[in-house]
């Protein structure tokens, strides 16, 4: 065994391969950028060594650096997370010629399946099935869209170098193949440096179920069951569970065969996963009439690896470092055994309701439920921030990995759902509320799962308000008079309990609740009781601090939950069982005088760069029109007209970083 190993990678990930490192005395090397430079993973490890500035290209993907650290401080291997360069057969090879041992797969099996043309034509002389589609090297446009005319639509682009869902899009008609190949080729050149593509039929009420595999220096490969990934949103997943629910005892064993066939034919060592679309001709519920297609060959450790771990009691982290120094799988085929179900939600910094919109901001406050982090529990939790830290725009917006296990589906549900309420992050917005949502949704709840199990369940995923107004406003209201009451001294001139010796003191509250302005009067009874009135509702306002004074009970127009709550500025962040939501508590005071609206103005909804602009100073918009492209974290945004007009001013250039709110042109509108 290794006594000292390199983590040529950042965030959760570094962390997660640390935390089994140092349970098997093996020590850590970690290396950083500028950005990350009081990160979690460097603490987490026994040295770390800077490596370059924050964008990735000039320190993660720098692997000349990486190299050095890891001859400098003695590192025996490199284990390269998933991304930057753990799908890089040119880094595995620099890793040998260095003497370093690379903890993953042969650079020959990386090349092989990491070019999904090539990792098709490899599966199809396998007879593994394939979906229709095209896989050749001619990437003329022209010829392009002949053989996407060819399949019938709807088709679907993919980078040929990709994964993670870059450089991917679905084409339903003709007439769009050649704008969405563009932007598919522009993103893959970003994010891979190759704007190869391929295309393929877009299979209908599609699953997209994974097979976890292993194989050592020795010829064993064994397969550790599957994982659904099919609740996706832009070809990314959201929530990830094992084993598939529906999956015949069966179909599993067919798919898992497959998976070890396609790995042996490239001689795979190490962790891998083989992905395969699986389609539903017989509707929801008849696994009978299911068939499955190969995708594609990830050449590394998944994002939802630990689902599979939760089933099946392993650490695959730790069969990674046992196999790349030299060791048999720990288990063979006959030895494993899937124990209950588990479920991975990926919490990330974006918003749903716009778009899935990646957001950056500070973790102000970051707090968990009870838990294990980066070990197997009945709650887990894996991630490499910590509340304060900064979530930028030069990475990946996932915060953290939530996942739940329990003896059945239903059981892990339940669990899921507890853990996602007692969640609560302050500082930017993330898909929290949204994962609750998904996961209480008819669909997921009763298993009826494809990839556009999203958009369909869009009526009760989007734009949800689970707390409602009523509940929000008396929740900032008992936050703000337990504030007054705290501040409180013996002096009874500094009490703020509404005392007056004759009438009662009526005293009101500005808020604005989802952009529409609203007041709100508390009537201080005799005998110290409350009356609150919110619109048409008016109602007794009980409340009474709750462990240690961070939480309280609250009682307001027939319902009593107990609510937690966080104030920045005049924002009043609240969480309860339901649901969270945010209310602007305004001192009108302090706004006099402000202007109530500018117009006329366009700009960027985060930081990133400017891709390209669609229009020139003195072109006629239309309402929808897209204006601009954006790229960040690692995916491209199209900046739409608000409404008509004409383009007075183009304000930066193609290749300009920009910061969120910055004016990127100037619209004249009617």
């Amino acid at each position: 065994m290794f006594h000292k190993i390199l983590i040529a990678n950042r965030g959760e990930i570094a962390c997660r391969v640390a935390a089994t490192a140092r349970r098997m005395g093996v020590k850590t090397v970690a290396v950083y950028s500028d950005a990350d430079a009081s990160a979690k993973h460097v603490a987490a490890c026994d040295e770390a060594v800077h490596i370059g500035g924050s964008a990735p290209k000039e320190s993660y993907l720098q692997w000349q650096r990486i190299l050095d650290a890891a001859k400098a401080t003695g590192a025996q291997a490199v284990h390269p997370g998933y991304g930057f360069l753990s799908e890089n057969e040119a880094f595995a090879n620099a890793c040998a010629e260095a003497g370093l041992v690379f903890i993953g797969p042969p650079s020959s099996a990386i090349e092989a399946m990491g070019l999904k043309a090539e990792s098709k034509r490899l599966m199809e002389k396998a007879g593994v099935p394939l979906v229709p589609g095209y896989h050749g090297a001619d990437q003329d446009p022209h010829m392009l869209q002949h053989e996407a005319d060819r399949i019938g639509y709807p088709v679907l682009i993919k980078a040929s170098a990709g994964g993670g869902g870059k450089g991917m899009r679905v084409v339903e008609k003709s007439a769009d193949f050649a704008a969405a190949l563009a932007s598919c080729q522009r993103e893959a050149r970003n994010s891979f440096g190759s704007d190869a593509v391929l295309i393929e039929k877009y299979v209908l009420r599609p699953r997209h179920i994974e097979i976890q595999v292993f194989g050592d220096t020795h010829g064993n490969c064994v397969y550790l069951f599957e994982r659904d990934c099919s609740v996706q949103r832009r070809h990314q997943k959201v929530l990830e569970e094992a084993p598939a629910p529906g999956l015949t005892p069966e179909l599993r064993q067919q798919m898992g065969l497959a998976a070890v066939a396609a790995a042996k034919a490239v001689h795979y060592v190490g962790a891998g996963t083989v992905e395969f679309i699986v389609e539903q001709p017989g509707g929801y519920g008849k696994p009978e009439d299911m068939g499955f297609f190969f995708m594609e060959m990830n050449t590394r450790l998944q994002v939802e690896h630990p689902v599979t771990e939760a089933i099946t009691g392993l650490d695959l982290v730790e069969w990674q470092l046992r196999v790349a120094s030299g060791e048999p799988l720990p288990l063979q085929q006959h030895e494993l055994r899937m124990h209950g179900h588990a479920i991975e939600a990926r919490i990330c910094a974006e918003n749903p309701d716009n778009q899935f919109l990646p957001a950056t901001g500070t973790l102000n406050v970051y707090r968990k439920p009870a838990h294990t982090a980066f070990e197997r529990g009945t709650v887990r939790v894996d991630d490499g921030v910590r509340e304060g830290d900064a979530i930028s725009p030069f990475y990946d917006s996932m915060v953290a990995k939530l996942i739940v296990h329990g003896d059945t589906r239903d059981q892990a549900l339940a669990r899921l759902d507890a853990a996602l309420a007692e969640t609560r992050i302050v500082g930017l917005a993330t898909n929290v509320q949204f994962l609750r949502h998904v996961a209480a949704s008819e669909s997921f709840a009763s298993a009826k799962l494809d990839t556009a199990l999203i958009p369909r369940e869009a009526a009760v995923l989007f734009n949800q308000d689970r707390v409602g107004r009523d509940q929000a406003v008396a929740a900032a209201v008992a936050q703000t008079l337990l504030t007054e009451r705290a501040a409180e001294g013996a002096d009874p001139f500094s009490r703020r309990d509404g005392f007056r010796s004759h009438g009662l003191t009526v005293r009101r509250f500005d808020f604005e609740y989802q952009g529409e302005g609203l007041l709100a009067y508390l009537t201080y009874e005799r005998g110290g009781a409350l009356t609150l009135k919110v619109g048409e509702t008016t109602s007794p306002l009980v409340f009474e601090t709750v462990a240690g004074g961070s939480r309280f009970d609250l009682q307001y127009a027939g319902q009593r939950q107990e609510v937690q709550t966080w104030t920045q500025g005049e924002m009043v962040h609240i969480f309860t069982p339901h649901g969270a939501t945010q209310i602007l508590e305004i001192d009108a005071l302090a706004h006099a005088g402000e202007a109530a609206h500018e117009g006329g103005r366009l700009t960027a909804p985060m930081p990133g760069k400017v891709v390209s602009f669609a229009v020139k100073a003195g072109d006629t918009v239309t309402k929808g029109q897209p204006l601009a492209v954006m790229e960040a974290m690692k995916m491209e945004h199209t900046i739409a007209a608000p409404a008509d007009g004409t383009v007075a001013e183009l304000l930066y250039a193609p290749g300009d970083q920009v910061n969120e709110g910055a004016e990127l042109l100037r619209l004249a509108t009617a």
